[in-house]
């Protein structure tokens, strides 16, 4: 399979026992084959991602200086500026910075753990020249969490197993949100060799839900029998992939796969763009042992969710 299917999920949420069962069906293939879907019919306003893109936009055109007080590296709450980020490093593979600048959010509710409240719970910071964006963040966040914990329903059906079989995992679970802004070529100038918005990588967690826009320097998959292939786009869509700690949990029946953004094109030198990627894991605490025959086929050595996510967030940051 070379293609990421596209897969309507209205009949999961309004049609029959046949229909979901249908859906789920797909998104097993879809997981198996490539790991990679778009899903339509989510129910999510694209008036709400458009608010929070043109918000965004104006923290990022503020001058460096501006922004430097917000300033964080990889797993913090804030600015991420260029070159603290090199997701190549994940898979061993040596590369320069990723062409972007992010603006990170995440799961901020406390647990009491002062360790794990602070490597997972952070307070979210907002700048105060953009002062719609929190209330604007906040609402793409709460709806995000009841995507993500409705994903892991389905991903759940799609493998026979009980509704609540990841759910009850996400009860205080630890995520993140990138906005990430691409800058043009004609601001950036010619990329280094190996140098791309971001690198070859695959996702750490349990799903990913992407909000993108259409871009001849965008997202490409990588397949096993087309090699890298541009992610299709449509409209009013997210792209959702899993990410190695879903995949470990499936024994690999599911497929946590590699994938890149393209640095900027010389066709398009004024091209920009802004991501919005919801990164969903789970309970910190949570031991996440492979699923045996006949969902699993291959048998991980058990892992605590945190552990594993630390050191994936530790090998991607670019130390001065």
């Amino acid at each position: 399979m070379s293609a990421v299917p596209v897969i309507d999920l209205t009949p999961w949420f309004h049609g029959s026992a046949e229909d979901r069962e249908s859906v789920a069906a797909q998104v097993d293939k879809a997981l198996r084959e490539i790991g990679f879907l778009l899903i339509t019919g989510h129910g999510v306003p694209v008036g709400l991602r458009d608010q929070v893109r043109t918000s965004i936009k104006r923290f990022f055109a503020l001058p460096a200086e501006t922004k430097q007080p917000y300033a964080v590296t990889v797993g913090g709450r804030g600015w991420l500026p260029p070159g603290v980020e090199a997701n190549g490093y994940a898979e061993g593979t040596e590369t320069p910075p990723d062409l972007k600048e992010t603006f990170a959010v995440g799961a901020d509710q406390p647990t009491g753990d002062a360790k794990t409240d602070a490597d997972w719970f952070l307070t979210n910071v907002y700048p105060a020249e953009v002062p719609e964006l929190e209330e604007l963040v906040t609402d793409y966040l709460r709806r995000m969490r009841e995507l993500a914990d409705e994903l892991l329903v389905l991903c759940a059906a799609a493998l026979g197993l009980p509704a609540d079989f990841f759910t009850a995992h996400t009860g205080h679970p630890s995520y993140t949100m990138n906005i990430n802004w691409y800058p043009p070529l004609s601001q950036l100038g010619e990329p280094e060799p190996g140098q791309f918005r971001i690198g070859p990588h695959t996702d750490f967690g349990t799903v990913t839900i992407l909000d993108r826009q259409d871009g001849v320097g965008g997202l490409q998959v990588f397949s096993d029998d087309g090699g890298w292939v541009n992610a299709p786009y449509v409209e009013d869509s997210f792209t959702i992939n899993i990410g190695d700690l879903l995949a470990r949990w499936t024994g690999d029946r599911w497929k946590s796969n590699r994938h890149r953004v393209l640095p900027p094109d010389a066709g398009a030198p004024d091209e920009e763009l802004v991501s919005l990627i919801y990164f969903y894991e789970l309970d910190p605490g949570t031991r996440v042992e492979s699923l045996g025959a006949p969902i699993g086929t291959v048998a991980y050595e058990p892992v605590r969710a945190a552990d594993y996510l630390l050191d994936k967030l530790s090998a991607i940051t670019m130390t001065p």
